[in-house]
């Protein structure tokens, strides 16, 4: 099966230049990084993809027993680069896919020289001298009502992952985002995400690493921002000045201008 076409491989941007692979995060596919898409393209090629399972991938690729880790996930990411024979590009991960881009970064390293981690969190799950946001009974309860009922779930909690209350269409394309997931599907990933513990592999990351994290985000509260900037060694934590869990969507210039910086900076 074709790589390209299993993942929905796109290609845009300018001809030249460092590329930069756009990778998205549960319950999502490609299109979330259509504003900051324009923001980067003049200077760099850019690469958007759907993980199996999301957007327009091929269905008939995704397997459970693959896709119930991450390790799954880094799969897909690192076979694009190798089916577009990329090298020293910068992942730009959104949310789990932050923690995605780690491990295909130890996976491949000549491939990968840089990591953009936008909103990451390594574990959700408190834990003593850890907060990730949740208790371990907030994540039952939420994969609970997830598995029993995935379209109210959605509904439900796609508004709150995206804040801004005040601009509802940003909760309601969100909510259609999840809603146009599989729930089989869904389900899977949902459990890979919540119940991962990505701590020890944040120790393995050598490449530069720029950290975005918004003033307010109730899945990745500025904790673990702090957090993934002291385990990552070198790393730079920018706070934008946005609201919510998707900044690509919330505050698109902000978050383009953030990574153009940590581009032009001649990061090796």
């Amino acid at each position: 099966m074709s790589i390209l076409r299993r993942n929905n491989v796109r290609v845009t941007g300018a001809t030249t230049g460092r590329p930069v692979v756009l990778v998205h995060g549960f319950g999502c596919d490609q299109n979330m990084w259509r504003l900051v898409e324009p923001l980067l393209a003049e200077d760099h090629p850019l690469v958007l993809f759907d993980y199996v399972g999301a957007g327009r991938s091929d269905l008939s690729a995704w397997q459970e027993d693959r896709y119930s880790s991450l390790d799954g996930y880094a799969r897909d990411l690192v076979e694009v680069c190798e089916e577009l024979d990329l090298r020293d590009a910068v992942v730009v991960g959104h949310s789990v896919s932050s923690m995605t881009g780690v491990l295909a970064a130890a996976a491949a390293p000549g491939r990968i020289g840089a990591l953009v981690m936008v909103c990451p969190s390594p574990r959700y799950i408190d834990e003593d001298g850890y907060r990730g946001g949740f208790s371990a009974e907030d994540i039952d309860e939420l994969l609970e009502s997830l598995e029993s009922n995935y379209l109210g779930w959605s509904a439900a909690m796609a508004p709150v992952i995206m804040g801004n209350p005040d601009r509802p269409e940003l909760g309601e394309e969100l909510t259609n985002s999840f809603c146009a997931t599989d729930p089989d599907i869904a389900r899977v990933f949902a459990r890979t995400t919540f119940l991962s513990d990505s701590r020890k592999d944040l120790e393995t990351v050598t490449v530069p690493t720029l950290i975005l994290e918004c003033e307010q985000d109730v899945i990745a509260p500025r904790e673990v921002g702090a957090y993934v900037h002291a385990a990552v060694r070198g790393s730079e934590l920018v706070t934008l000045d946005a609201v919510g869990h998707c900044p690509q969507l919330s505050a698109p210039e902000a978050t383009a201008s953030a990574i153009r910086a940590f581009l032009s900076s001649g990061v090796r």
